[in-house]
């Protein structure tokens, strides 16, 4: 027999997938923001506007894959929701025959 809380632990990792990819996707937004913006030229700031597209680009690939990871990690999650709900009701079954 499963415990609600066991069953609270496993749906929380595809959501906490999505968290990190929709932080890792905002981060890649304000990076290639930076890049087209004067921030870039100012003193004292990393000048280089391609090394911002560079590193926007790459945190948006990361959050993609990452959020790729998250929506199968909640299909699988559902999946084994649903044998487990078919197994139970296989058993009522047989024991009301039986």
């Amino acid at each position: 027999m499963h415990n609600v809380d066991e069953g609270l632990c496993l749906g929380s990792m595809g959501r906490n997938l999505f968290i990190l990819a929709a932080t890792l996707g905002l981060l890649a937004l304000v990076s290639c923001g930076l890049s087209f913006t004067n921030i870039a030229q100012e003193p004292g700031s990393p000048g280089d506007s391609s090394l911002w597209r560079t590193t926007g680009i790459g945190l948006l690939v990361v959050a993609l894959l990452i959020a790729l990871g998250a929506v199968f990690s909640s299909l699988f999650e559902q999946a084994e929701r649903r044998a487990e709900a078919a197994r139970m009701k296989d058993r009522e079954r047989r024991t009301r025959r039986d």
